[in-house]
């Protein structure tokens, strides 16, 4: 596989470490090879800036030091260093637990009291015998081990969970369909091995993902759930310093249901929709899914499964308010399409009263600063969604509607309450804060 393979990516963040080593390298490959090949510390991560090329191998990764956000750089962890269950006797174990199965601290590995080590980090510099944390440097059986700090017991096992078991096992292997958005099972810890939160807690990572704001989510316990429409299913976790992970659920062998024969027309949101229709609803062609031109997105068919992403069929994958699609023309990245609604009245009309639904105009561009921008334009220059400005999910922040009462901070659409240098938005990307939007300035010489 790819050397990257064995690291977990995060864009746009920095952390702070002491020990680290720069390199001048073309691409984050020739980085990781740094990484590995690394002698004067023990590598567990490196950071890559795209503008200068640069290059720096970090002997702690973030789960042991702060981390912030810097937009032009892109943090590679070794994922081995992440893991806190064990595979197999757990030889290859990095983790940080640091006590043993029966409560007692582990005593640091260089240290000779109160017990004198037979495996010491000199003589066995592979073995990853840091601190005091749980190793397996002479591959017992029984899986990692320590020192103890107490006098009257030389060593003891720790309690470390297997990454094999989170797939629990009720009476047969618990799979997904699609991207997970229908798993009741009850998977409950990340795929590094961290325990979820529970939905209905707001410690130690406050959100707007409860029972009571997606009822039909199934949001029980702390199991893995996928309410949003990621590519599979996640939680919260209990660890402060790591928000949300991925789970470990296999995909199901069989195939996944075929969509029903009411999908050729509008019913709700459109999420089930499967019809032809191309053109959006002020006459642009749709562009086709898996292209990446001239707009580049995620919406990739391959890793959305049963979204239906097909041509370039209008379609509703994010649950937005109605099918859309990106389309052709370079200036207009996406806009909604008219669908006929199933119940045979034409789009846009309610009842018998002829009142059109009510499509709100947009500016593509803002004047000075873009205090003024009151335009519905939600997106970021490099593509990604806003988050809505009474929401705190998946970023906490003050810049609420109440705060700012004359900044129109509405619904999640693109604004400058701040005096920022142009509109900009919070990201609902949890490793993106905040971006600009992708929005240019009215050339103030030209009649609109």
């Amino acid at each position: 596989g790819d050397i990257l393979d064995g690291y977990l990516r995060t864009d746009g963040v920095w952390i702070l470490t002491r020990n680290k080593q720069s390199y001048q390298t073309n691409n984050e490959k020739e980085c990781a090879e740094k990484c590995e090949a690394e002698r004067s510390f023990n590598c567990r991560a490196f950071l890559f800036t795209r503008k200068k090329l640069q290059c720096l191998t970090l002997a702690e990764n973030a789960k042991m030091t702060v981390m912030f956000a810097s937009v032009d750089s892109v943090l590679y962890e070794k994922r081995i260093y992440l893991l806190e269950c064990k595979r197999g006797i757990g030889k290859d174990y990095r983790g940080t637990e640091a006590k043993t199965q029966r409560g007692i601290p582990c005593q640091k590995w260089a240290e000779k009291i109160p017990h004198k080590p037979n495996y010491t980090p000199e003589k066995h510099p592979n073995a990853g015998l840091e601190e005091n944390y749980c190793r397996n440097p002479d591959g017992d059986e029984n899986g990692p081990w320590c020192y103890t700090t107490d006098p009257a017991i030389r060593y003891d096992y720790c309690n470390i969970p297997d990454c094999e078991d989170q797939v629990t096992h009720t009476g047969e292997v618990e799979c997904m369909q699609c991207n997970g958005e229908d798993y009741h099972g009850e998977v409950s810890r990340t795929e590094s091995g961290l325990e979820c939160q529970r939905w209905d807690a707001q410690a130690p990572h406050m959100h707007g993902f409860t029972m009571k704001h997606y009822p039909e989510k199934d949001l029980k316990m702390n199991y893995c759930r996928n309410p949003d429409g990621e590519l599979r299913p996640w939680c919260f976790t209990t660890n402060p310093t790591k928000r949300w992970e991925y789970c470990k659920i296999p995909r199901c062998t069989t195939h996944p249901p075929v969509s029903g024969p009411g999908s050729q027309c509008l019913s709700g949101k459109g999420e089930d929709y499967r019809g032809r229709i191309t053109v959006t609803e002020s006459g642009n062609a749709c562009q086709h899914w898996n292209t990446q031109f001239p707009h580049k997105h995620g919406w990739i068919p391959d890793r959305y499964p049963c979204k239906g992403l097909e041509e370039n069929y209008c379609r509703n994958p994010d649950g937005e308010k109605r099918p859309w699609c990106y389309t052709i023309n370079g200036s207009v990245r996406w806009e909604y399409c008219t669908i006929p609604p199933c119940d045979g009245r034409e789009q846009g009309v309610t009842g018998m009263n002829n009142v059109p639904i009510h499509i709100p105009q947009t500016e593509e561009c803002y004047r000075g600063k873009g205090q003024s921008y009151r335009g519905t334009s939600s997106i970021t220059a490099s593509g990604k969604k806003c988050q809505a400005w009474n929401s705190m999910f998946p970023h906490r922040h003050e810049k609420t509607p109440d705060r700012f009462p004359d900044a129109d901070l509405r619904e999640n659409y693109c604004r400058n309450p701040d005096d920022d240098n142009s509109p900009w938005c919070f990201t609902t990307d949890p490793n993106t804060l905040w971006e600009y939007c992708n929005l240019k300035r009215c050339d103030d010489h030209t009649q609109e």
